[in-house]
């Protein structure tokens, strides 16, 4: 397993994908990640898109791994008492919950400091709790969208369709799926948050947005959209975006194999290397001096004869010219399957086969880092509900009648 967070606590009260990717970002690097649920329904996710078994869908099984699950109803004197002693122990409190769901039930933020001033405690939602928008429930999509990354327009038919813009930086949409921002943002201030927490002693609270997870994942385009106007010499920058028909130069292309590869050779020497190693150096001078790189925007007689040339090789041996010759260039899969199968992959820890003890072979997305030393792991599946309740409670020094009593009375 990953050991950058063993010994944090963290407790999670939290539904759906933005709140529980935050959590098992965190018990991936691995943190004591509890899970606290209601023992009446408790996360969802487990019930909905596809079941592998009953009660484990695919997104359920990846985005509550590394993680404990304990049932505690907050609603009774005696529930919030359990929590209290739990969150003695914790250092992160992540809060996936709308609005001031928790608040109501008088155990959020400002009730949390007051019994422990330092916790550093993250809530993660689709529009953040501050603004005029804090109280409107949210789904993934909706995160994107407030974002500019999904444009739309009228269609011939009458109804909406998405709008092809054209951007010198790429469009918005280039920032990726708003839950998934907002659980990353979510973790990396949450830990930012407890590295403060050591130096000072002082906790914190974290208001993390989905919405604007998306804009400064796609910073790039945000950036370049907000400033186009102060721009005064474009000579370096592409012809209506990075994949645009109209650069040469950073351009997909086919290979023999009907496989696909994203050359990139925009600076001279990467030009140069790559001419020299395919033997045309009549290539080779078709470059812009005038600036760092070149898109080789608007030539697309470059662009079709570059394309005969990719169909001379496989994708297997392009890459071995772009290893031995120093070219920029790389493997374009078409699925995520294709991508789990490339070798250079293979050797990385994203992709991560496992077997869960309820639902059998899974294979599982890991994590973007290789830590010297440390393997990645799904060390603890995702749970079933409360399935460390007793575990978890023990550990406070509970006896069994007491368990057995507050299960009796459904505390938990």
């Amino acid at each position: 397993m990953l050991k950058q967070l063993e010994g944090v606590r963290v407790l999670e009260s939290a539904t759906l994908f933005t709140g529980d990717h935050l959590g098992t970002l965190l018990g991936d690097l691995g943190a004591d990640v509890i899970k606290i649920e209601s023992p009446f329904q408790g996360d969802y996710l487990r019930d909905f898109l596809g079941q592998v078994t009953a009660h484990h869908s695919p997104a359920h099984m990846q985005v509550n791994k590394n993680k404990r699950s304990v049932t505690l109803d907050l609603r009774t004197p005696e529930g919030k008492e359990l929590f209290w002693q739990l969150l003695e122990s914790a250092d992160i409190f992540v809060d996936g919950n709308a609005g001031d769901a928790l608040d109501k039930l008088g155990v959020g933020y400002e009730e949390q400091r007051k019994r422990k001033p330092d916790i550093v405690y993250c809530q993660v939602s689709g529009f953040g709790t501050h603004g005029d928008y804090a109280v409107v429930p949210t789904h993934g999509q909706m995160m994107n969208a407030l974002a500019g990354c999904t444009p739309m327009e009228m269609g011939p038919d009458g109804l909406t369709q998405a709008a092809n813009l054209s951007s010198p930086m790429g469009s918005m949409s280039a920032s990726g799926e708003g839950t998934a921002n907002a659980g990353i943002y979510g973790a990396y201030h949450a830990i930012a948050g407890y590295v403060r927490k050591l130096r000072t002693g002082e906790g914190s609270y974290i208001d993390v947005s989905g919405a604007d997870a998306c804009i400064s994942s796609a910073w790039i385009s945000a950036t370049y959209a907000l400033n186009d106007s102060r721009i005064t010499d474009r000579r370096s920058m592409p012809a209506g975006g990075q994949d645009s028909s109209a650069s040469a130069k950073y351009q997909h292309y086919e290979t023999a194999d009907h496989k696909f590869i994203l050359f990139c050779a925009i600076e001279p020497k990467f030009w140069r290397n790559f001419c020299h190693a395919i033997e045309r150096p009549d290539l080779a001078g078709q470059h812009n001096e005038g600036a760092p790189v070149d898109f080789a925007a608007g030539e697309l007689e470059l662009r079709r004869e570059l394309q005969e040339i990719f169909h001379t090789r496989t994708l297997d041996e392009w890459m071995k010219v772009a290893v031995e010759a120093d070219v920029a260039m790389g493997p374009a899969p078409t699925t995520v399957v294709e991508a789990a199968d490339d070798p250079h992959m293979r050797q990385r820890q994203i992709f991560y086969p496992g077997e869960h003890p309820h639902a059998g072979p899974f294979n599982y997305v890991g994590q973007p880092a290789v830590i010297e030393g440390q393997t990645y792991s799904v060390w603890r599946p995702a749970p079933l509900l409360g399935e460390h309740t007793r575990e978890v409670l023990t550990e406070l020094g509970l006896s069994a009648d007491d368990l057995d009593r507050f299960k009796d009375s459904k505390v938990i």
